[in-house]
């Protein structure tokens, strides 16, 4: 049985804390190792082995960095089918969709090759008699990231490329659900070049975050979470003085207008909503089709998709999804799907019963189908992270436009319209973060940045794009004159532009 320790120092090491945990591989059910989870003593190594390294790395010129990073994609373009079978194992999702987690990733490592670019800072040449004025961006030092179960190449590599490209040293600490990959992924990141120390990774639970917080040598960190532990980590990080970028929960819910194209609408639907079983916080949980005949024209074309959905094991490419992450994710899914029935919602589609044959301990769930979920029900306000799509009809756009403006959560959402203003109108009004028309999953391209509003989203910069090279430096604003233009005798007024 495979030991998962640590990264640090540019190499794998045992934990020695004690504390274990065990990494399941869910279209089984069986136990694939035992990860390491971190004492405070370690996360506090890991983060001095940091420092000393981030020094040198903060000196070398941004074009070096970089090549860095051009290796390392090379790396991982030779080993792409190994990783996401590894990432398939140990997360459930298929190895398809495991492939697009680890592409996501590098697209972003991909746009921090442009580092020297986006480090550039400003001049401005007689900004005074005799003046000059210029800025510069430098690194912030030690910087961390605590990462989700549910995208164990893509959201580390959000993290990491950046904020090493601007000169920083990074301390990782990822699902220990899932510790596999990114721990590959500090080891390619060593073969292609980088340094040992700048980058390490500590697993860990909630005693290795709590050490991360309150590290005085960690200035940063970037959290991809539920929103409860997104409020915590915001606020215990920033009431020690540290930069926090934390994103949390979502209910992303997606328009029907009555023009749309339906055959569109519901093969995007049926994507959205169900694929990696609904672990994505960009998932589509909610749709709202605008109008009676909309509504039951869409329903009536969704419930023979749903039940004709094909879950099956990770390894197998024909599956549309594969299992939940883990057997309590799968009975906490079923027991919302139980509320939802108890709340008076009309199950017209129901999977709970489903059964993978040979894969009878696996965490596998059917998709389910909610029709006329009501604003009210608990189904509807909370994140529910499993293949789960609940129909909630709107009277007219109005209604329908009121419904992701007064949620709680604020992540994406998306219109399906043949109605230019329509469309026009929404994107301009809607209080969400990441708007799709009709995009079913509106992540934005990795040269913008990712972020929600309202409670999915604790902090003012977004992840990756040009806020992620805001976050992961400081700016520093030189004002310079030489003698020549230098005026004689003491002056005791603050400089103007006069």
């Amino acid at each position: 049985m495979e030991q998962v320790g640590h990264f640090i120092g540019g190499k794998r090491v045992a934990g020695t804390s004690g504390r274990t945990a065990d990494v399941m591989q869910p279209m089984d059910g069986t136990v694939r190792g035992r990860v390491a989870l971190a004492s405070a003593d370690e996360v506090r190594k890991a983060v001095e082995n940091a420092k000393a390294a981030q020094v040198a790395w903060g000196a070398t010129n941004p074009q070096r960095r970089v090549r860095v990073l051009m290796k390392f994609l090379d790396l991982v373009h030779k080993e792409y089918d190994e990783l996401a079978e590894l990432l398939a194992r140990e997360h459930g999702k298929t190895i398809p969709d495991a492939k697009g987690d680890i592409q996501r990733g590098l697209e972003v490592v991909e746009v921090c090759i442009g580092a020297p670019h986006l480090m550039k800072g400003e001049y401005t040449e007689g900004a005074g008699p005799g003046i000059d004025v210029y800025s510069m961006r430098q690194p912030l030092g030690v910087v961390a990231g605590i990462t989700p179960f549910n995208f164990p190449a893509m959201i580390p590599l959000w993290k990491i490329a950046p904020a090493i490209a601007a000169g920083n040293a990074f301390v990782l600490k990822p699902s220990e659900r899932d510790p596999g990959v990114p721990m590959r992924i500090a080891e390619l990141f060593i073969e292609a070049g980088l340094p040992e120390g700048v980058l390490n990774v500590i697993n860990g639970d909630k005693e290795a975050v709590d050490a991360i917080l309150d590290d005085p040598d960690v200035k940063a960190i970037g959290f991809v979470g539920s929103t409860p532990i997104a409020q915590y980590i915001y606020s215990r990080a920033t009431a020690t003085g540290k930069r926090a970028q934390c994103f949390g929960g979502a209910k992303n819910h997606m328009i029907i207008m009555p023009d749309a194209d339906m055959d569109q609408t519901v093969d995007a639907l049926i994507g959205a909503g169900y694929g990696s079983a609904g672990e994505r916080c960009m998932a589509v949980s909610v749709a709202v089709p605008v109008g009676q005949e909309t509504a039951d024209r869409l329903v009536e074309k969704l419930i023979p998709r749903v039940e004709s959905l094909k879950v099956g094991p990770s390894t197998d490419p024909t599956a549309d999804y594969g299992p939940l992450v883990t057997k309590q994710a799968l009975e906490r899914v079923k027991g919302y799907v139980d509320l939802g029935v108890k709340e008076g919602a009309k199950l017209v589609v129901d999977g709970r019963g489903f059964t993978m044959q040979g894969y009878e301990d696996g965490y596998y769930m059917g998709g389910c189908l909610f029709d006329d979920v009501k604003p009210d029900m608990k189904i509807y306000k909370e994140e529910i992270f499993g293949p789960v799509l609940s129909v909630v009809r709107a009277a007219n756009y109005e209604e329908a436009l009121r419904l992701p403006n007064e949620h709680e959560f604020g992540n994406g959402v998306a219109i399906f319209t043949r109605d230019g203003d329509a469309a026009r109108d929404f994107a301009a009004r809607v209080q969400v973060g990441m708007v799709g028309i009709n995009v079913p999953i509106p992540v934005p391209i990795a040269y913008y940045t990712f972020g929600g509003w309202k409670a999915s989203s604790f902090g003012d910069l977004n992840q990756h794009g040009p806020d992620a090279f805001r976050f992961y430096t400081k700016t520093k604003t030189i004002t310079s004159r030489w003698p020549s233009g230098v005026k004689e005798g003491a002056e005791f007024v603050i400089p103007t532009m006069n």
